[in-house]
């Protein structure tokens, strides 16, 4: 009874995270990423088997076992830091659809020879995470730096598919308001694209409390987990 209860809280919860990007202008170019960290594979299956394919995992021992049991065509995004002595895993998952976190072109280069290494079939989506928020405790390259990885990628990892901008906003900005991490990740595009003529970069952009503000700035891939998932368990109860 009870699991039958969770499986309908799930399926609510994402219809109702869909009803509400429906909301957005241009809604239907976005892509929706089920955010499952510290959630079992059942939870996953519930909500699967809504139609849902495309779910993020932030650790790579996580992403590597979920993966391993679940349906080969669930299209995986791995959405955490990537360590690069775990390139090579993570690399080798046949149905992982993009890392969306390359912060350097060090990073790049290593996932590029990863990917080689493993002989992994067809190129890898990759996103180049965007500091815009400028935190010492964040990851990503810089604003001003930015094209030239993306540079970098394009022109020396040819195992790796350049897919997209990818930023965490500041916590705590108002949803109310335009948000300055969003309008910076904006402008990155359009000077990148300006500088490397033929590109048409995503946006990765947006996690649960405030996707929609993110979908209004052009987000094309939201990241959703607290709000379909609900509260991810204590450090103490994991």
């Amino acid at each position: 009874m009870a699991d039958q209860q969770r499986k309908l809280d799930l399926v609510q919860n994402i219809a109702d995270v869909k009803a509400a990007m429906a909301t957005v202008p241009h809604h239907e170019k976005a892509r929706l990423v089920a955010v499952s960290k510290y959630k079992p594979a059942e939870d996953l299956m519930h909500v699967y088997e809504t139609g849902q394919r495309h779910f993020g995992e932030n650790y790579v021992q996580e992403l590597v076992d979920k993966s391993a049991k679940l349906p080969s065509d669930i299209q995986w995004h791995f959405i955490g830091h990537l360590q690069s002595n775990k390139c090579k895993v993570v690399a080798a998952i046949p149905n992982l659809f993009a890392v969306e976190t390359i912060d350097s072109i060090k990073k790049a280069d290593t996932l590029n020879k990863a990917c080689v290494s493993c002989e992994r079939k067809g190129t890898l989506n990759v996103f180049v995470q965007v500091n815009t928020s400028r935190e010492d405790v964040k990851s990503g390259v810089l604003p001003e730096n930015c094209t030239q990885v993306c540079q970098h990628i394009q022109d020396k990892c040819p195992q790796l598919k350049l897919n997209g901008l990818m930023t965490i906003g500041m916590f705590g900005r108002d949803p109310s308001e335009t948000n300055p991490d969003f309008e910076c990740l904006v402008d990155c595009k359009k000077k990148t694209e300006q500088e490397m003529p033929g590109l048409d970069l995503e946006l990765s952009m947006g996690m649960s409390g405030d996707y929609l503000q993110a979908l209004q700035a052009g987000s094309t891939n939201v990241r959703v987990g607290t709000t379909i998932f609900g509260a991810r368990p204590k450090k103490e109860d994991r």
